[in-house]
């Protein structure tokens, strides 16, 4: 008798803990910003697109880099080139409307911002890479933000960088072609992450 209540207690308790799993999930679900509803909010404009480089095979720079030299460079390999396209046109079947496109004066997400074809290209220093130059991460960091809080009511922003970049400022590790979708927030003179859109979507 002891046997079948134990076995009773045991089963119970692995129901109950599937069903707090299962709970669990339902709300991780239901937190979590829909994709439709993302691209719904560049559409609208009032945000911006934070976007990590297309895929350059590889981790951070040669010693021989040279920032007006795409040779000295790690660059876009043809599956980035790929995606980086395939990224711009989901901009335009979404009815995303973009204001203006910012990228890191690097070779790679120079190649990004121009393969999406959202518009003309205005290098923005503040969004280099500062992976070999840790020192310069807080002042453009703050630069960035403070650009950011920029973002009018009506506008929508496309800003391609690196990592570090958006790492540093977010919170959030991007992979390549990612984009964290962010907002300027009045009432506390900060940005809000609204969401992550991946290369996928």
């Amino acid at each position: 008798m002891r046997l079948i209540n134990g076995i009773r207690v045991l089963l119970a308790g692995i129901a109950m803990s599937g069903w707090m799993a299962a709970l669990a999930a339902s709300a991780t679900a239901q937190d979590a910003p829909d994709t439709q509803a993302l691209w719904g909010r560049l559409a609208q404009g009032g945000h911006a697109a934070l976007m990590r480089h297309a895929i350059a095979p590889g981790t951070g720079d040669p010693d021989n880099f040279v920032m007006e030299d795409c040779n000295t460079q790690r660059n876009l390999s043809s599956e980035g080139r790929e995606q980086a396209r395939t990224i711009g046109e989901a901009f335009r079947q979404h009815n995303v409307g973009v204001s203006a496109v910012y990228s890191s004066q690097w070779c790679r997400a120079l190649d990004t911002a121009r393969l999406l074809e959202l518009g003309e290209v205005e290098p923005l220093p503040a969004l280099n890479s500062f992976f070999r130059q840790r020192e310069r991460e807080a002042e453009q960091t703050q630069a960035l933000e403070q650009r950011l809080l920029e973002i009018a009511a009506g506008e929508t922003w496309v800003l391609v960088t690196h990592q570090v970049n958006i790492t540093a400022l977010t919170g959030v590790f991007p992979r390549s072609g990612e984009i964290v979708v962010v907002r300027p927030d009045a009432t506390t003179g900060s940005l809000i992450v609204v969401g992550r859109l991946m290369p996928a979507d």
